[in-house]
């Protein structure tokens, strides 16, 4: 029970005009001794329990006898005082049972309040929304049927045995809460009792809206004017908090509200509006300010993960503000969806043209990987794990192609791994913008295979890129199949042009007869081709090794056969000890493949090649 120089608070005294007429039949059956009866058995049971003359702070609800004998008698007053209404208007029978009812009135208020008050640990939202899905018969009207719990208790406690402590207080509050609402409601005090429910609740949903991070005061000037690493710092604690905010504390303050004003819609949703309206609009409103400042692509991926946010959550939220009086926040909620899709839209077209318009001029040393490629395929791979929301994004804005593509590119129309769905296609041609750009910067380099390499290098970065990541599934098979062949087209071409000297070296039919002096210019043609690509390719990269691999055992396998027969059709190792010397024959078949070893590394020599001790290695 409250301390008196609390009752007050939020008391206001009726007027007698809140008793309606009551209807005829129940008057023709209740008799004016029933009514005196009435008056009497209320005026000792709500004299006793009179908060002016109560200094022990014992809580009316602490006994539940007495609860029901309470409830009951006011049930009793109000039938007395519609009786008197009806047929005594003018007694003072009337006068002092409207003094007693603003008497008890007035306690239950103070036991509403400190009800709210004290069990506050145990109407957290939280509590409320985890138990309300397992308990649906809490929904119940209390004070109805409060006088027959009398006849429920012992089943309950056996089922209680099984209940947490935590819930079965709860369960109890707002039991108690809801009968003492459903008892002023009914008796004409349903303001008072609004009053006192809407202060401390609301208070509760601030306080926990505040340590949740949620901030009324970021406003779009404010959030214009950030530093992106301070806004995106916010935007963590805004996704973090916004499950908790609407699936936990607005969830559970929709049920509270809805159990405890179950007598009355039109309460529930005035209750409910005022103590979470301000709230839920300041947290809907953050992500619709944030998508309207001004953005570049890096800052793409927060406002997908505020979109898929809104989105995820927009079923609760459709569910729990589906009042009329809340539809501005469902409403904020839309906006948010509008205007972070816009955003990302418009995003996406900014990064296209970044990519074209990139114009650095500089070469990547050796034919590596173009930083161009890296952060490209970081950025679209990124931006694979968010398919789903872009779908979403994307539904209803088709994507034309700009420029006519080949079937190749993008699979045959038939094929089941053909590029249909509208994100799929914008992915594709993302990265086909890329690869345009990439074709320029090979033209760069003056010698041609150094620009097919750095071609090979960077197709097949992307190429892992989209196969380590979500981009297989947005792209599909053929793709994947498709852009792997021309990897080994670029490095076949690299193959071919690098080492067409070294070929043209060797005569064209290695079996046949030659002169040995003919066979003494083929070995010198041999060894100056072959020290010349080694040395000029030796800086050359190939940082996959998957396809350093390919190219090096593609590399042996065009040349060393050939190499090898014309070097045992003209003497070998003997020719070489007895006829021409070390100058004419500098390398073994065996050679050239300890040389390719060392290829593609990035790595440069400063000496000459000589075939040496170690099996025909460099010396350096």
């Amino acid at each position: 029970m409250p301390r008196k120089g609390m009752r007050n608070i939020f008391f206001k005294s009726p007027s007698l005009t809140r008793m309606t007429p009551p209807s005829s039949p129940l008057h023709h059956t209740f008799s004016e001794s029933l009514m005196e009866e009435n008056i009497e058995v209320a005026q000792f049971i709500i004299t006793k329990w009179d908060s002016s003359h109560d200094d022990n702070l014992v809580s009316l609800f602490s006994d539940k006898d007495e609860a029901r004998q309470y409830l009951g008698s006011i049930k009793g007053l109000q039938k007395a005082m519609k009786y008197l209404v009806l047929h005594q208007s003018n007694s003072e029978k009337l006068v002092r049972a409207q003094l007693l009812m603003q008497t008890a009135m007035q306690r239950l208020q103070n036991e509403f309040y400190q009800i709210l008050k004290s069990n506050r640990d145990y109407l957290d939202p939280e509590s409320v929304s985890a138990h309300s899905s397992s308990r649906p018969s809490v929904s119940r009207s209390s004070f109805s049927e409060f006088e027959e719990e009398e006849e429920e208790e012992d089943e309950s406690e056996n089922e209680n045995d099984s209940v947490p402590e935590v819930e079965t207080a709860s369960l109890a509050a707002m039991a108690d809460l809801r009968a003492i609402a459903e008892a002023m409601i009914s008796a004409g005090y349903a303001k008072e009792c609004i009053k006192v429910y809407k202060i401390i609740r609301k208070s509760i949903v601030d306080e926990a809206l505040y340590h949740l991070g949620v901030e009324r005061e970021l406003t779009f000037q404010r959030i214009q004017k950030m530093e992106w690493e301070v806004l995106e710092f916010k935007i963590k604690n805004w996704l973090s908090a916004v499950k908790m905010a609407v699936k936990t504390l607005f969830y559970g303050e929709r049920l509270l509200c809805d159990q405890v004003f179950s007598v009355s819609a039109a309460i529930r949703e005035s209750c409910f509006t005022e103590i979470s309206k301000e709230g839920a609009l300041a947290l809907f409103g953050f992500p619709e300010n944030v998508a309207k400042c001004k953005q570049t692509p890096e800052k793409l991926f927060r406002i997908l993960d505020l979109y898929e946010a809104v989105s995820g959550l927009w079923p609760e939220v459709e569910s729990i503000f589906s009042f009329e009086s809340t539809a501005a926040v469902r409403a904020t909620a839309v906006n948010s969806l509008i205007k972070l899709g816009d955003t990302v839209r418009t995003m996406l077209m900014d990064f296209e043209t970044a990519i074209q318009k990139d114009s650095s001029k500089t070469t990547v040393p050796g034919g590596g990987i173009h930083p161009l490629t890296r952060y490209v395929m970081n950025y679209i791979s990124f931006l694979a794990d968010y398919c789903g929301i872009l779908s979403n994004i994307f539904e209803d804005w088709p994507f034309t192609v700009p420029s006519a593509l080949p079937e190749s590119y993008f699979g045959s129309p038939d094929s089941e791994g053909s590029i249909s769905s509208p994100i799929s296609v914008r992915v594709a041609w993302l990265i086909l913008v890329m690869l345009c750009k990439l074709d320029g910067k090979a033209a760069m380099y003056k010698d041609v295979p150094l620009s097919y390499l750095f071609l090979a290098n960077n197709l097949q970065y992307v190429t892992e890129k989209v196969r380590q990541s979500n981009l297989k599934f947005l792209l599909g098979d053929d793709w994947l199949i498709n852009h792997e062949l021309k990897v080994k087209q670029y490095a076949e071409n690299y193959e071919k042009i690098g080492w067409s000297k070294v070929l043209a070296s060797l005569p064209e039919n290695q079996t046949a007869e030659i002169p040995a002096d003919r066979v003494n210019d083929h070995f010198k043609k041999f060894n100056s081709a072959f020290e010349e690509a080694y040395m000029k390719q030796v800086s050359w990269v190939v940082p996959d090794p998957k396809l350093r691999d390919h190219i090096k055992i593609s590399l042996a396998r065009r040349i060393i056969p050939i190499y090898k027969e014309f070097y045992e059709s003209n003497g070998g190792v003997q020719m070489k000890k007895e006829m021409w010397g070390e100058s004419f024959i500098r390398f073994t078949p065996d050679d050239l493949g300890n040389y390719w070893s060392d290829m593609f590394y990035g790595s440069r020599s400063s000496g000459s090649v000589s075939s040496s001790s170690r099996g025909g290695g460099r010396s350096h």
